[in-house]
């Protein structure tokens, strides 16, 4: 029988506390502190928080840290920041603390957010119809006509449900008296509510205890009444098909996109996956056109439709405002919200809250003046030093742009300098009351602090979501994102290099508890099988080429260093065979000498340059390069792969390309370093390969990367069989075995061979194993059988009747060993030859229709609206 344990006391809590007191600052003057209360105690739920670390207290923080930045880099979770010195990527940064906000301050955040969001959807609805804001002057023409963000074009379009706004991002500041104001609003493609469940799953995931004992919100359900109001919106209802359109892997926020486009099930788009047909959005696919009902954007108006807007745009969807009016999709958000980003418009949001709502602002704005008001003008110059400066339409062509400045940084000269551009163009500028960002406690590991771990305060902006769940309803998502200064306690920027922190939000009552958000929200119907975008299928099919070739690659180049450095003298045939391969498949540069007459030190200047190019990542026919182009297909289609399998596939080029770099770390280049390194890539290449075997659906994506897998692996079998004839490698394997077992190591059959033939040099077996038996998955026969069974898969045919293509791979049962094994009069293999060049003709045949076929969709008749 069990029975009930009794509760350990918390002996150690009183002794914890005082030692979080005592290790952090107060936060700086003037700044509100969220770790302390008023008389200066840890405020409630805090104390809460650090009372559930119990019993290892604080001693474990670094540790806690380290695991947190190990799983941030096995998810490959990203951010972009164009500005960052060592380059457009880095890891995702995030605290190991959570800011919590408790219940009544969040009630506060809670109903004004409320209240905004109601206020812009009517500011969109009255702008983009009756424009009763303009007429009664409540809102300047400057800062609506004369916005570039505002779209003329959809003007008196009435979107389904009259919705425009279904997504709102709000940044709030926290002033030195506690309340909170808006700093900025985001209507156009706000980012963030990607990296805040990722920042959820991990921070829950090192806290559970005190995620629990805090009674934290949940969101998935927030998430799934946004999805499920979009479809109710939608005359396809339940059953409307939702794309989520990036702008691709090279966006700041890309991660992010592949991560909502998992989480929420939806398909991740690019502009050229789609197009229009009669005033309908359609998706292109491997297997015709799937309609597209609901588009969720996070793309920038001004690229979403060439035709229209930018016309050097390569992002968007030519014709895609024309299906917008006609009512045939609903676009989140719609199109011409951006200018109300301005900053310059906070400050005329109360009047019109009181005109279009009736009611009053319950969550203030900083104050905010737009110079382009001559009275504006005149209180905004004396508060310059006190206060931001902003581009009024920022990111606008044909107006100027700058970072926000902080007038506080700016001495005496730079202030009056500002003046003069102000006054010159008043109307690009936009001023805004600066306040002493709010500070929360940040854990500051030893390994950056020189052994002493501290808490530290850090100021801090809050970003939080209104989403709708409903034709003329919202929610605020309890939670959001902390956005954390690095040093400049004034500015909260991730493209500055700062940091992010979970945000928990204390429940009103006892909720179920969600630590970890599920992999997915919303599954397809039973009925409908997964979408593969025409991107996505040559995505993948080249992520399962290049796995192979660096598979090939790697065996290949281990097996040339294993050969130079074997104790026997390798036949002449063997080193001719080796370097021609090597030189064919760029391992080692043309011109290199690897002639056999030349004697040893030719050899040792191949196999240098053989270990000094395998990670030259520019080098386009390296083992590097290939690791890296799988790497890049990979990302392409991020969504569709698990967490384990993309952080296999980081793990294997990280450490690649350290092990490459210790084997010609010293002058004289290391070959046992150089196969070590190589061996350990094969051990990687093996899992991630599995996880393409095992952990993938079998959809037409699979099928395609598993086709290219194959046509890697017949192209390279079929060369290096040939190349072995050529060179005379098997001339006399009775006399000369090392290039017979040459030849079943490069094609990984040598523990097959001795089980079925023992000792053996006999061509026949040879070939027979590498040739005919349709059981080794390395024998050309098993190839071509697979390959013959994935295109049949994809095409809809049965085996009984394939189609052309699969007619054209090579079928061996029309072959006989006797056959293959004859002589000519020269003592040639002829047929064994005429069928590996027929096998190689259909490798590179079945490539070039396949990216016909399905990529670059040239057969019109295979390009039909599915139904």
């Amino acid at each position: 029988m069990d029975y009930p344990q009794p509760e350990l006391p918390h002996i150690y809590t009183a002794s914890l506390i005082d030692e979080v007191r005592d290790l952090a600052p107060r936060a700086e003057p003037g700044h509100y502190e969220e770790l302390r209360n008023s008389s200066g105690e840890l405020a409630s739920h805090w104390k809460t928080f650090f009372e559930q670390l119990e019993p290892t207290g604080l001693a474990d923080l670094d540790q806690r840290t380290q695991e947190l930045n190990r799983q941030v880099r096995e998810n490959g979770i990203t951010y972009n920041v164009y500005a960052d010195e060592f380059g457009p990527q880095r890891p995702w940064s995030v605290d190991l603390f959570p800011l919590i906000i408790n219940t009544q301050a969040w009630q506060e955040i809670e109903s004004g957010v409320l209240q905004r969001a109601r206020l812009l959807e009517a500011i969109m609805s009255d702008v983009y119809g009756p424009q009763t804001l303009l007429k009664e002057g409540l809102i300047p023409p400057a800062l609506v006509h004369g916005h570039p963000a505002y779209i003329r074009s959809m003007h008196g379009v009435n979107p389904p449900s009259s919705r425009h706004l279904h997504i709102i991002a709000f940044d709030l500041a926290r002033a030195p008296d506690g309340s909170w104001s808006v700093l900025s609003q985001r209507t156009q493609a706000p980012s963030g509510l990607g990296y805040l469940l990722e920042n959820r799953n991990l921070i829950a995931r090192q806290f559970p205890k005190a995620y629990q004992a805090i009674q934290v919100a949940p969101l998935a359900n927030v998430y799934r009444d946004l999805i499920d109001s979009l479809k109710s919106q939608s005359p396809a209802g339940s059953n409307a098909h939702i794309a989520l359109l990036t702008p691709g892997p090279y966006n700041e926020t890309y991660f992010e996109h592949a991560y909502l486009a998992r989480y929420l099930g939806l398909t991740l788009v690019e502009g050229g996956d789609l197009t229009v047909r009669d005033r309908h959005l359609f998706l292109k696919t491997v297997k015709g056109l799937e309609p597209v009902h609901i588009l969720l954007k996070r793309l920038d108006d001004e690229f979403l439709d060439p035709l229209e807007l930018r016309a050097d745009s390569t992002l968007g969807v030519p014709g895609l405002l024309q299906v917008i009016r006609a009512g045939n999709v609903i676009l989140a958000n719609a199109p011409g919200s951006a200018f109300l980003e301005s900053p310059a418009l906070l400050g005329f949001l109360p009047g019109i809250s009181e005109r279009l709502l009736g009611e009053k602002i319950q969550l203030p704005a900083m104050d905010t003046w737009w110079c382009g008001e001559r009275a504006a003008l005149e209180a905004a110059i004396p508060n310059l030093g006190m206060s931001a400066i902003k581009p009024t339409y920022s990111g606008a062509p044909g107006h100027e742009q700058y970072e926000a400045t902080l007038g506080a940084s700016l001495n005496q000269a730079q202030l009056d300098e500002w003046v003069g551009r102000i006054t010159r163009q008043p109307d690009e500028h936009t001023v805004q009351r600066y306040i002493p960002l709010a500070q929360m406690p940040v854990w500051l590991n030893a390994f950056n602090l020189n052994n002493a771990s501290l808490i530290e305060p850090h100021s801090y902006m809050l970003r939080v979501f209104a989403l709708s769940n409903g034709s003329d309803s919202w929610q605020v998502l309890p939670g959001g994102l902390a956005r954390i200064a690095s040093s400049d306690p004034g500015i909260a920027s991730m493209q500055r290099g700062g940091s992010s922190a979970d945000v928990w939000v204390q429940s009103h009552h006892q909720t179920a508890q969600e630590p970890l958000a599920p992999q997915t929200l919303h599954k397809a119907p039973i009925s409908r099988k997964r979408i593969v975008t025409s991107r996505a299928a040559e995505n993948l099919y080249w992520f399962g080429r290049y796995t192979e070739r660096s598979e090939n690659l790697l065996r290949l180049a281990k097996f040339y260093l294993e050969s130079v450095n074997a104790d026997y003298l390798p036949s002449k045939h063997l080193w001719v065979w080796l370097g021609s391969l090597c030189t064919q498949y760029g391992l080692v540069p043309d011109g290199v000498p690897s002639n056999f007459e030349h004697g040893d030190a030719h050899h040792r200047i191949f196999e240098r340059t053989l270990i000094d190019c395998l990670g030259h990542w520019q080098h386009a026919t390296s083992v590097g390069f290939n690791l890296q182009a799988m790497k890049r297909t990979a990302s392409n289609v991020r969504e569709r792969l698990s967490t384990e399998q993309w952080g296999s596939i980081n793990a294997c080029i990280d450490q690649f390309q350290a092990d490459c770099h210790k084997a010609t770390a010293f002058q004289d280049f290391s070959s046992s370093l150089a196969i070590e390194a190589l061996n350990r890539a094969n051990s990687s290449l093996a899992a991630i390969t599995g996880a393409q075997t095992d952990r993938m659906t079998r959809d037409d994506g699979w099928q395609l990367l598993t086709i290219g897998r194959y046509i890697e692996r017949l192209s390279f079998l079929t060369n290096a069989l040939d190349k072995a004839i050529t060179s005379g490698l098997l001339n006399n394997p009775n006399a000369d075995s090392s290039g017979y077992m040459a030849l079943l190591a490069l094609f990984d059959s040598t523990i097959t061979f001795h089980a079925q033939h023992q000792q053996s040099r006999e061509i026949e077996p040879l070939v027979s194993l590498l040739v005919l038996d349709d059981e080794n998955p390395r024998s050309l026969a098993w190839v071509t059988k697979a390959l013959r069974a994935r295109l049949s898969k994809l095409a809809g045919t049965e085996r009984n009747h394939p189609d052309e293509l699969t007619s054209s791979v090579t079928n061996f049962q029309n072959y006989s060993l006797d056959e293959l094994c004859t002589l000519d009069s020269q003592g040639n293999f002829y047929n064994l030859r005429d069928c590996l060049q027929n096998c190689a003709n259909a490798a590179w045949n079945v490539s070039d229709e396949i990216s016909a076929r399905y990529f670059n969709l040239i057969h019109q008749n295979h390009y039909r609206v599915q139904t």
